[in-house]
């Protein structure tokens, strides 16, 4: 098969890669229907996390199941597919307790945009949908399996609550997908902090109702201006840098909540800070598993569109075109069909 291969900073390579194989009767084998590249992707392509050693890239995907080892029930070769960035045997107390991407099995997907891929655990961490969707409902799935299971992350942490204020930061996929969430949930209120112009106009028609171009402490006083001085009920930080941290605790009002789904890096927080804001602060890898059947039903009845933040298609042999355009904010998202 062929696949993404990353070697170096800005190095993406399209290579003939060792067909995956069952390793385990709790693995399975899917085609790749569709996949894509991933705002943390950009992290070792811009040089900010390591790369040791050339391997391959990718954790968001739809397709076809091929088979199957001989512990997994719960799918069937020839079905269409959707499952979680994080996989989970859905079986253990972490899990139960609705925290799949903690899961004691848990394996973080790093292969998806391939031909082909193997899907550890995958009992507990595929779902089927009944039938082929049509290919139209693809993208929303395929944003499903991350960066919309994320931004809903973002919203549930935060708490958001029908007729409250948020506030996103980040103007990113899983910003914007957190913006869906929050209005699904019934923010009455929904900011979106953007600098970029197609950005906030996908923002606005996702059901944002104000944007704040500022950043930093002017970002943060901002918000407090068109909160009457008091802040948001609830922030989604989206990105993972220092200073969207910062905004974001201070963006939020006193008891409000702040859930953050950024990957951070280099990102502390200040204590004495926290403890006199009275702000919560949850987050962590995004639990996709436990919303999947919920946020497929909304895809395929129309309710929400996430497949929207596809912003470029390319054939998955001009990847390295994909992370291109991403890096330099030509493109939101890059979908790659095999």
């Amino acid at each position: 098969m062929r696949g993404a291969v990353i070697h170096a900073p800005g190095d993406i390579r399209f290579e003939t890669l060792d067909d995956p194989r069952i390793l385990h009767p709790t693995d399975a084998i899917i085609r790749t229907a569709v996949t894509c590249v991933c705002g943390s992707d950009l992290w070792p392509y811009r040089g900010a996390e390591p790369t040791d050693a050339p391997h391959p890239m990718g954790h968001e995907y739809v397709g076809f199941v091929e088979e199957v080892g001989s512990q997994v029930t719960a799918v069937k070769p020839g079905q269409f597919v959707i499952g979680s960035f994080a996989t989970s045997d859905n079986t253990c107390a972490n899990c139960r307790n609705g925290f799949p991407s903690n899961c004691l099995n848990r394996e973080f997907m790093s292969t998806c945009q391939a031909d082909y891929v193997r899907i550890p655990n995958a009992q507990g961490t595929l779902v089927a949908t009944d039938g082929v969707p049509g290919e139209e409902f693809w993208p929303g799935l395929l944003a499903v399996s991350d960066v919309m299971g994320t931004g809903w992350w973002a919203a549930d942490a935060a708490e958001v609550k029908p007729g409250s204020t948020a506030v996103v930061v980040g103007d990113g996929a899983v910003g914007l997908c957190a913006v869906i969430a929050a209005k699904q949930m019934g923010a009455e209120r929904i900011i979106a902090m953007s600098r970029h112009e197609p950005r906030q106009a996908l923002a606005r028609e996702f059901g944002a109702t104000d944007i704040v171009t500022e950043r930093g402490e002017q970002g943060a006083a901002q918000i407090k201006e068109l909160t009457a001085g008091i802040g948001a009920d609830s922030v989604l930080e989206c990105v993972g840098t220092p200073e969207a941290m910062r905004q974001a605790l201070r963006s939020a009002r006193p008891g409000g909540n702040v859930g953050f789904v950024g990957v951070p890096h280099d990102v502390a927080i200040d204590g004495q800070e926290l403890f006199f804001s009275h702000v919560g602060l949850r987050g962590g890898p995004a639990p996709v598993r436990r919303y999947l059947p919920d946020l497929i039903e909304r895809v395929l009845t129309g309710a929400i569109d996430p497949g929207k933040v596809f912003d470029l298609t390319l054939p998955l042999d001009q990847v390295a075109e994909g992370y291109k355009a991403m890096d330099e904010r030509r493109a939101i998202k890059t979908l790659l069909k095999p």
